[in-house]
Order: C-alpha cells, then sequence, then structure tokens
C-alpha cells in the first residue's frame, strides 16, 4: 500500500501502542508458568501475533479477551508444527533456546529478511554442546535443531544483539542445574535485559546480575500473574519528534519510570532543543528550534529513525553513532534512512556505523519503506513537515508494529491525499 501525504500541523494528543518489548515478554514468560495469566493492554501486532503463534506451537493456549491476552501456560509440548516467527527477529531470538528445553526435533521458519538476521550466538553454543543442527548456508531459517541445552556457562557477544542473553534467561531457569551468562565484547541494549530480567522476577525466577554476568539458579517455576503492559517509548518517540517540528502533540500512557531503553528519547531530543514537559501523567512536546548533536544509539537503535527526522529539521549538523546493527534489522536502516532523506533534500552521509545528517528543510517526493515499520513511520512525521507531499511506497508495514498508526496520524490532523 503506497500513501500520499501532505504537509500539515500535527497537533493534539495521542495515547501511544502498549511496548512490542515488554508485551513479547510478558506474553512469553505466562506462557513458561504453569496456570493461568491475563496479560492486559496488548497491541496485536504482526510481531506479537508471530509470538503467540510460537507459543501455541508449543502446546500453549492463548485466547484473546478484548485488548487482553489469557494464556494457559506451563506444560510446553513439541507439536510437530515449525515455529513460524514471520519476520519478528525477537521470537526467532526468544524461543531458540526456550524449545531447546525439549526434546526432540524443532523447525523455525520466517520470511522477508529474518533468514538473514544470524543466530550465530547459538549455533555456537549447539557446537558445544553437541546439538544437532541444519540451515541453508548463508541463511539462518529454516533452522532444524535437535537435542537439548545443557545447564551451564554460556560466553555471548554483547555487540550483536542483546536479544541473545534474553532469549537464555528465558529458558536457563528451567534447566536442573545452574547457570552463568557472560556477556563479552561489549554490552549493546543493556537496557532490554535489564527489562527482560525484572519481568522474569515478577513471574517469580530469580536471577542475579553482576556486572556483565547473570547467574541464573536451575529448578525454577515461572508463576502465573496478571500484568499489564506499559506504552511504547519507541513508538512514542515518532510523536515527541512530530510535536517538536509541527504543531505540538501531547502524548499520553507511558510510565515515567519505565525500563525500557528508548526512554531516553526524551534527553536526547531535549539536548537537541526540544521543549518536552511532564503534565498530568504525560509528555508534551512543542515546537522548537532544534539544533544537531553527536548521539550515540548504541543502547538505544531503535531510536534512530525519528531522531534522523529531527535531525533533518534541525539546524546543523548531526553525527549519530553506534548503529551499525541497523544494517540488519527488517531493512539496511542506515542506507534507507540515507536514501530516502536525499530524495527528500536533505544531505545527508551514510557511515559504516552511523549517519551524518545536515539539517534543512525536506521537500517533497517520493520514499521507500524498504519494508520496514519504523522507517515509514518517521518518514510520515517528516512529511508533516515537509514543504510538498510525500508518498511513502509500502506504508502498510506498520502493521509490524503500530497497526493503528495512520489512524492516529490523522486523528492529530495528518492529511491522507
Amino acid at each position: 500500500m503506497d500513501l500520499t501525504l501532505q504537509p500539515t500541523k500535527l497537533a493534539g494528543s495521542v495515547a501511544v501502542p502498549p511496548s512490542k518489548s515488554a508485551a513479547h515478554r510478558a506474553i512469553i514468560s505466562a506462557a513458561l508458568a504453569e496456570g493461568t495469566s491475563r496479560i492486559a493492554h496488548v497491541d496485536l501486532s504482526s510481531d506479537i501475533r508471530a509470538t503467540i503463534g510460537a507459543c501455541r506451537a508449543l502446546g500453549v493456549k492463548i485466547q484473546a479477551d478484548g485488548d487482553a491476552l489469557i494464556v494457559n501456560g506451563g506444560r510446553l509440548a513439541l507439536t510437530g508444527e515449525p515455529i513460524d516467527c514471520a519476520e519478528s527477529g525477537s521470537t526467532l531470538r526468544f524461543f531458540i533456546p526456550i524449545a531447546c528445553v525439549l526434546d526432540g526435533e524443532k523447525t523455525f521458519t520466517g520470511r522477508g529478511r529474518l533468514p538473514q538476521r544470524p543466530v550465530d550466538a547459538y549455533l555456537h553454543i549447539f557446537d558445544t554442546q553437541g546439538l544437532r543442527y541444519t540451515c541453508p548456508p548463508g541463511a539462518s531459517l529454516p533452522l532444524t535443531i535437535s537435542g537439548v541445552i545443557s545447564p551451564g556457562e554460556f560466553h555471548v557477544d554483547g555487540r550483536v544483539s542483546s536479544q541473545f542473553v534474553t532469549g537464555l534467561l528465558f529458558a536457563l531457569p528451567l534447566l536442573e542445574g545452574d547457570s552463568r551468562i557472560i556477556v563479552t565484547g561489549g554490552f549493546e541494549s543493556r537496557g532490554y535485559v535489564d527489562l527482560t530480567a525484572d519481568i522474569l522476577r515478577r513471574f517469580g525466577i530469580d536471577i542475579t546480575a553482576e556486572g556483565d554476568t547473570f547467574i541464573i539458579p536451575g529448578n525454577q517455576k515461572y508463576k502465573p500473574r496478571d500484568i499489564t503492559v506499559e506504552g511504547d517509548y519507541s513508538q512514542a518517540a515518532f510523536f515527541l519528534v512530530a510535536g517538536a517540528i509541527s504543531g505540538g502533540i501531547r502524548v499520553e500512557g507511558l510510565d515515567a519510570h519505565s525500563l525500557q531503553p528508548d526512554r531516553v528519547i526524551v534527553d536526547i531530543l531535549k539536548r537537541m532543543g526540544a521543549d518536552i514537559s511532564e503534565e498530568g501523567g504525560a509528555l508534551v512536546s512543542r515546537p522548537a528550534r532544534l539544533h544537531g548533536e553527536v548521539i550515540d544509539v548504541s543502547q538505544c537503535p531503535d531510536l534512530v529513525p525519528p531522531l534522523a527526522i529531527a535531525a533533518a529539521f534541525a539546524e546543523g549538523q548531526t553525527h549519530i553513532t553506534g548503529a551499525a546493527r541497523l544494517r540488519i534489522k527488517e531493512s539496511d536502516r542506515l542506507h534507507a534512512l540515507a536514501q530516502n532523506l536525499t530524495a527528500l533534500g536533505i544531505r545527508a552521509e551514510e557511515l559504516p556505523d552511523g549517519l551524518i545528517i545536515h539539517g534543512g528543510q525536506p521537500t517533497g517526493g517520493s520514499v521507500d519503506s524498504f519494508g520496514d515499520h519504523r522507517i515509514a513511520m518517521a518518514f510520515s512525521v517528516a512529511a508533516a513537515g515537509a514543504s510538498d507531499p510525500v508518498k511513502i511506497c509500502g506504508a502498510d508495514c506498520v502493521d509490524k508494529s503500530y497497526p493503528a498508526f495512520y489512524q492516529d496520524y490523522v486523528a492529530l490532523g495528518g492529511k491522507i491525499i
């Protein structure tokens, strides 16, 4: 689906959707708990649907109740169905070690760019522990694994993805012996692992963190819990940027004390000159003159698309660093951002691990979403402040994380021609 968006002022109030990161973790924890849990405030984006499907492929019963999920967990079993992760990297990387708690053959599938996203951290563990696996040359999927992982000491390179650490944190408490995860080589996106550990503790799991080492006792049992998923700072970032470059937006539904790493968007935008304040439990972003900054995103890579748009409207030069991992997301996000900014008349230099963006006034034009939800949302925000209409090719990819994005966009005054 292609959409053409007309320049306009975005203004008003928006309630952001629930955190996709927190929802993944809560649903999986509930699936591992023996008993019934209720996970409230869930948005059934395609990524979350992939996680629900993976739970069902392991014998877990899940039913929708309005915007909540009723999860009857525990007693995991291989059903013989492939675990289809669709395009969700989180689903794939979280469920590989969980499935490997169970004896027997399990097959993971996916589509889009997911088969190209690396799972080498797990393959190294399989090689070390003697699990058998097959996957195509030069690709991760389909991946078929036979055997059961054993407790012990796991060394994980923290520079590729923190999702490998999270996947192990889900699985290792279920093993008979104690385990340790030692993160090596740096620890990017550490906050996402802290979010995992917090949710696991809420489901009764004991985890101790000592620097970059996690100690996980074995023979633990997940306990069912009722959880309400908090609002998503990753999605709020687009509206906070929109408020700064457009007519002012009130963003509701966020937890000021959240452990979500992307909560740092508020501080980064303020450094760029944004006028953001907390009022009545909401964040209000008002029009402001932004200026360029040097921004290290190694701990918050998902913020690069909205930050790139803020940089496009800012005075001077913005240098985004620590973003090499964005080349293996749903798209090569550094390339996608540089190409699309250039298409809108903004000078953008693509670096191996980042971008240099020379701010100004985006023009109209045509941009490609590259099938990437965050690219589509970013350039929808840019379109509101552009000098002429912007056509976004493949805009329907927002379903991956925010199915109602364009409904909220129009409610704020966005105009789709």
